[in-house]
């Protein structure tokens, strides 16, 4: 049973910080270099920063990794969309809130793959106190 579960809270946590990492990494600049440079680099910065987030939040899953991943992808975007409480917004910024699914995906994707090319975790033997 606990190996299909969904674990919200760290999704939650993985698209905060994602969406954090990313207002955090190109605003700044954005505010320095105007409207182009956020445009150019929005899409990119959020694929990079939610793939980033789903390899987190995917360290402990057991299953359903790209679904997981992609979920990080979700709340990201739903988070700049509620920031910005849902105004039109540039193509630019649309194809960003796209690849922070596709991020988050592939995320989970590499996740699945290192977790299944590394080794069997060994039984845990009991504490015998004799």
């Amino acid at each position: 049973m606990s190996s299909t579960k969904i674990h919200w809270g760290r999704i939650l946590l993985g698209g905060v910080l994602a969406e954090v990492a990313l207002i955090l990494a190109i605003v700044p600049l954005g505010l320095h270099l105007g409207d182009k440079f956020l445009q150019h680099t929005a899409p990119t910065g959020s694929l990079i920063t939610c793939f980033l987030g789903a390899l987190w939040v995917c360290r402990r899953v057991k299953s359903h990794f790209i679904v997981q991943g992609t979920l990080v992808g979700v709340v990201a975007a739903l988070i700049y969309v509620a920031l910005t409480r849902a105004q039109p917004e540039p193509v630019a910024y649309i194809l960003a809130h796209a690849l922070k699914l596709v991020g988050g995906a592939c995320g989970g994707f590499v996740a699945q793959r290192r977790q299944s090319a590394s080794p069997p975790e060994p039984p845990r033997l009991a504490n015998s106190s004799s």
